[in-house]
This record gives C-alpha cells, sequence and structure tokens, in this order.
C-alpha cells in the first residue's frame, strides 16, 4: 500500500474523530478519577466502613481490565462506534444508579459493575486505538500524547464542580452532577465512531485472527515485561485517587484541598501526556516507562514521609500529574509499533488488565490496609517498593542487548572446530 489511512480520510473528518475522543477520554477518566471524593461522605451517609466503598471501586478496576481485551475484539470486528456509544449509555446509567444508593448494593452496582464496563468502552483502550487509526505513523506518538493531554481535562472541571455541590447540597448532589457531565459522552463516542469509516493503514503481524494476535503477544518477551510493570502503575494511581481524600481527610485539612489536589493531577496530566507524547516518538518507550515508575515512587515515599501541608499536597499533585497519563501514549505506542493496529485496541487491553489488577489491589488493598492498620503507612511503603522495583526492570529489559555471538579468527570458510570440553 502506498497510501495511509490518515490520507485516504477527508481532514475534516480526522479532526471530528480527534475532538470526539478527546472529549470522550475526557469525561470518562476525569469522572472516574474524581471518586474518591464521594468516599468519605457516602460512607458515613450509608453507614460503610471505608473499605466497603473501595471495594466497589476495586471491582470497577477488575471489571474494566477484564472486559478491556474483549471490548477491543468486539470493536476491531464491529466497530469502534457501537462499543463506544454503549459505553456512554452505561456510564450514564452508573451514574444514576449510584446517585439512588440506598446501601452496598447500589454502590457495587453503580460505581462498581456499571462503571467498569463502561470505561472498558470509553477510556483509554477504546480512545488510542481510534486515534492511532486518524493518523500516520510518524505523528502517532504525538498525537497520541496531544489526546491523553486533552483527556486529562475532565479530571480539572470533574473536580471542583463535585466536590462544590457535596459541600453544598450532599454526595448525591454531587454524584447528580457528574451524571449530567457523562451526557455529554454520547455525541462525542458517536463523533469519535467515524474512525471505523478508516482502514487499517498497512498489514502487521498481529493482523490476522485474534487469536493469532493474542500468541503473538504472549511470545513477546518485552510485552510481557510491560504488561507486568503496568499492575504496579494501576496500583499507585487508583490508591491515588481513592485514598488521597481521606488521607488528607485524617490530617484534619480542608476537604477543598482534596479536589484541588485531584484537579492540579488532572492539569498537569496534560503536559506530562504532551511531553511523553512527543518523547516517546525520539526515545525507547521502554526506558520512559521506567522512568516514570521510578520518579513516581520517589515522589510517594518524600510526601507520605512527612505530615502534609496544602503546599506539599499541591507540589505532590503537580509531579504526580505530570508523571500520571504520560504512561498511556508510551504504551498505545509501543502496542501498535510491534502488533499493527487492527488488533491494537485488544492486546492493549491484554496490558491493561494487568493495570487493573493492579487498580484492585491498590483501591481495595488500600482499604482493607487502613481498616486493619488504622493509618495508610504500610500501604504506601509497598506501593513505593512495588514501584521502584517495577520501574528499575523495566528499564533493564528495555535497554539495547549486546550480540551474544563472538567473533571467530581465522578464515571464514571450511569446517569450525568445536570447543574444547570444560
Amino acid at each position: 500500500m502506498t497510501t495511509t489511512a490518515a490520507t485516504r480520510f477527508r481532514p475534516g473528518g480526522t479532526w471530528a474523530i480527534l475532538v470526539g475522543t478527546a472529549v470522550m477520554l475526557s469525561l470518562s477518566m476525569g469522572l472516574r478519577q474524581s471518586l474518591g471524593l464521594f468516599v468519605q461522605p457516602a460512607a458515613r451517609d450509608l453507614s460503610l466502613a471505608i473499605s466497603d466503598f473501595t471495594l466497589a471501586i476495586a471491582a470497577q478496576n477488575l471489571i474494566w481490565g477484564l472486559l478491556q481485551p474483549i471490548t477491543g475484539a468486539i470493536a476491531a470486528i464491529y466497530g469502534f462506534r457501537r462499543v463506544m456509544v454503549a459505553g456512554a449509555v452505561i456510564y450514564s446509567a452508573g451514574l444514576l444508579i449510584l446517585q439512588q444508593a440506598q446501601g452496598m448494593a447500589g454502590i457495587m452496582l453503580g460505581a462498581g459493575v456499571c462503571l467498569g464496563i463502561a470505561l472498558a468502552c470509553t477510556a483509554s483502550g477504546a480512545a488510542l486505538a481510534v486515534a492511532s487509526r486518524a493518523v500516520t505513523a510518524r505523528a502517532r506518538s504525538s498525537v497520541l500524547g496531544a489526546v491523553s493531554a486533552a483527556g486529562s481535562v475532565g479530571a480539572l472541571v470533574a473536580a471542583p464542580i463535585g466536590q462544590q455541590l457535596i459541600g453544598t447540597l450532599g454526595w448525591r448532589a454531587g454524584v447528580l452532577g457528574f451524571l449530567l457531565l457523562s451526557l455529554i459522552m454520547l455525541p462525542m463516542a458517536f463523533m469519535a465512531g467515524r474512525a471505523d469509516r478508516i482502514p487499517v493503514a498497512a498489514p502487521a503481524a498481529g493482523d490476522g485472527s485474534a487469536r493469532d494476535a493474542l500468541r503473538l503477544a504472549m511470545h513477546n518477551g518485552p510485552f510481557l515485561v510491560m504488561s507486568g510493570a503496568y499492575f504496579v502503575c494501576g496500583l499507585q494511581l487508583v490508591f491515588i485517587t481513592t485514598h488521597l481524600p481521606s488521607y488528607l481527610a485524617l490530617c484534619g485539612l480542608d476537604p477543598m484541598l482534596a479536589a484541588s489536589a485531584l484537579a492540579t493531577i488532572g492539569g498537569f496530566n496534560v503536559l506530562g501526556s504532551l511531553f511523553f507524547g512527543w518523547a516517546g516518538g525520539r526515545w525507547s518507550k521502554g526506558v520512559l516507562l521506567g522512568g516514570i515508575y521510578v520518579t513516581r515512587s520517589l515522589a510517594l515515599s518524600l510526601y507520605f514521609a512527612i505530615p502534609p501541608t496544602p503546599a506539599a499536597t499541591l507540589l505532590f499533585a503537580a509531579v504526580m500529574g505530570f508523571l500520571w497519563l504520560g504512561v498511556a501514549p508510551l504504551v498505545a505506542g509501543a502496542v501498535a509499533e510491534t502488533f499493527g493496529l487492527r488488533w491494537q485496541a485488544m492486546i492493549q487491553g491484554v496490558a491493561f488488565m494487568s493495570h487493573q489488577f493492579g487498580s484492585f489491589v491498590g483501591a481495595y488493598g488500600g482499604g482493607a490496609l487502613f481498616d486493619w492498620a488504622g493509618n495508610y503507612d504500610t500501604a504506601w511503603r509497598l506501593g513505593v517498593g512495588m514501584g521502584l522495583a517495577a520501574g528499575i526492570v523495566q528499564i533493564v529489559a528495555a535497554l539495547p542487548r549486546r550480540p551474544t555471538s563472538r567473533p571467530t579468527s581465522g578464515p571464514t570458510s571450511g569446517p569450525t572446530s568445536r570447543p574444547a570440553p570444560a
């Protein structure tokens, strides 16, 4: 083929796809990242333990991860538009159920099951696969970074709105505000679904059947290492979004600080996504991923080792935000380069499944350790240690290998002598 998908598609259509994708991703991720604001007030109102509410968030992450490869495969066969629009509908339904919840069952069904299914259809797995189809390979890493950056704006909007509504009208009003914002996802998902008209640009090793693509991924060493390190990425990030508001409340700080911190994370997500999208087009994506995990872990250890202050919390949020969604364009770009575009969403979903297992541990494990110890000390120390280990392994695995064959001396023709026995 001499033409790419981007050149065979109208430029206006490409922009519509990217804008729809970015707005959908922004709301999908922004609302989800701000759910931690509801943990304390909803748990008090419904007479639940902290770990009860965080179990629903943990289940959400687990369902999201388990379904991501499946929704990716469905989108590759039947189209992204159907998957994303259905996900947007389920997202709004989940928030409605959460807003009406009277106990653990409603919390689990709304925040856990429904939002987990919806995120598998509307979040980064689908969004970045759609964006990858709309641009050339040369521009892909930077565009993925830009879409991830635009997708970070949702937390800037959702967190302050949610906290303001919680403070004045209660947590149910906050969820209702989130529900109204989620309705915008419907037309955006439909618009982003125009990517279904774009044919895959070129054949790749992973462009056969879904089974062939999975087999190829499961025998690729760098992909397996990246997926394993992705587990710790999910653990750290969901621990922060779920438990930072509770941690700040326990320390006696203004509840609005938690919303400001989440909004700061969203704002610096923009810078980080743009930077790492740009950097991924120039340097090793694996080394950059490892560097993110190590630096994140150091930031976690420094913040939780000292008493929190508003200034330290916002600085911590800025650092973590810069290192947050920058992972997404690096992982998506690495998968597209290695396995091609047709099954990108599915293979990326396999890696993301590992991420979501880590998210489950970060959300529920953090709550369980808090209920057991009465503080977050054990939880954050475990998160730091695992992050440092994952980052170092990721960097080592991504470094270029030296040739294993040794040059031979003497003539290049004729029989080769056998080495002497040891």
